[in-house]
């Protein structure tokens, strides 16, 4: 049955061996990488419309699979290899039965784990605006760690971000309230916008040393609904570390995994840690692990990719888990090398960032 649905849903999509033993060893893509992570959209719906993501019009058609759909999908990617879910949007904190999924993914096992007694990675990523009351319940739930969207640390410029205004208090709560339910160290994620918020930079050192988190610049990307990024509006890292070393010297800190993203660092007393998360200036994708699910069901092998891979229609037509496995496989052989940036001829992706999930 696998080889006549892969034919019917996606006909390029030839079984292809993704490594000795195809069926058992864990996930790989035809660049040699291991691809245990994968972050899923449970919504394209948000309550912010920042200015680097969304139009600021209210007129989106929006597009969410019921959460059993999730969760059986998960199943399939964990029995793949997958051993890092992250739990992303639009804003997920939307999504009704959240914690109630978050549960279930908690009780999974990873597959190829030594250990018997091995969990699984479950992260999130939010606004943080509806944080403050659902952190201790998602920790309970089995959540791991939480990364919040936070472009600014003054409230008027944040509202200048977000087109939500007021909303800074709320979020402060929220970082304050994962603290208290054990989800730290908290990562605050600041997207850096050239005429927006690179000023915020210096009070961003000082708020990860103030409130104990790790805060994370991230350059800014082509992904927006208003196509408006140019490279004029990026950021780049080198200018980062250079005004972050005029506030105190930076102190390198080496990488926890080889996939990590961010390049990191402290300061020279050893208090606070700031990430540098540089796609566009320093690109890694020569280590790259992930895949995502949008909230519609399509499989996205990069931020970058022209296409994406409609698995949830595979999954109506009938499909086994067997065959959503063998299908997964022949799509994440063909993931990219890298994107291409700033590169002749550069596509911006088919979809924005909210409709594919952080």
């Amino acid at each position: 049955m696998a080889s006549s649905l892969l034919t019917i849903i996606e006909p390029v999509n030839k079984p292809v061996s993704a490594d000795p033993g195809d069926g058992l060893g864990r996930l790989r893509d035809n660049h040699g990488r291991v691809i245990s992570d994968l972050r899923v959209s449970v919504t394209d719906r948000c309550n912010y419309r920042c200015v680097y993501c969304r139009t600021g019009t209210d007129g989106a058609q929006y597009s969410e699979l019921p959460i059993d759909d999730y969760l059986r999908i998960i199943r399939v990617f964990v029995s793949l290899g997958i051993d890092k879910i992250r739990l992303t949007g639009g804003e997920p904190l939307l999504r009704k039965g959240l914690v109630d999924l978050v549960g279930e993914v908690a009780a999974l096992r990873p597959a190829f784990a030594d250990d018997p007694a091995a969990k699984l990675d479950i992260a999130l990523t939010t606004n943080g605006h509806l944080l403050e009351d659902l952190a201790a319940p998602l920790h309970d739930a089995g959540l791991n760690r939480i990364t919040i969207s936070m472009d600014a640390v003054d409230p008027d410029i944040f509202a200048r971000i977000t087109r939500v205004p007021g909303s800074y208090e709320r979020v402060l709560r929220g970082v304050r309230a994962s603290q208290a339910a054990g989800l730290g160290p908290i990562k605050i994620n600041a997207v850096l916008l050239r005429g927006f918020n690179e000023d915020q930079i210096e009070a961003f050192a000082k708020f990860s040393r103030e409130e104990n988190v790790i805060v994370r610049f991230i350059e800014f990307m082509p992904l927006e609904e208003d196509r408006t990024w140019t490279p004029e509006t990026v950021v780049p890292m080198d200018e980062i570390i250079g005004r972050l070393n005029a506030f105190r010297p930076l102190v390198a800190l080496p990488p926890n995994h080889a996939s990590e993203t961010a390049r990191r660092f402290t300061f020279d007393d050893g208090l606070g840690e700031i990430g540098i998360i540089a796609p566009v200036s320093n690109p890694f994708c020569g280590h790259c692990s992930r895949v995502r699910l949008t909230s519609d069901g399509k499989v996205r092998t990069c931020l970058f990719s022209q296409s994406d891979h409609d698995l949830v229609g595979l999954m109506r037509r009938g499909a086994t888990d067997e065959d959503m496995s063998a299908w997964i496989r022949a799509v994440v052989m063909r993931k990219e090398a890298r994107h291409h940036i700033g590169e002749p001829g550069f596509l911006k992706p088919s979809r924005s960032m909210v409709h594919i999930g952080g």
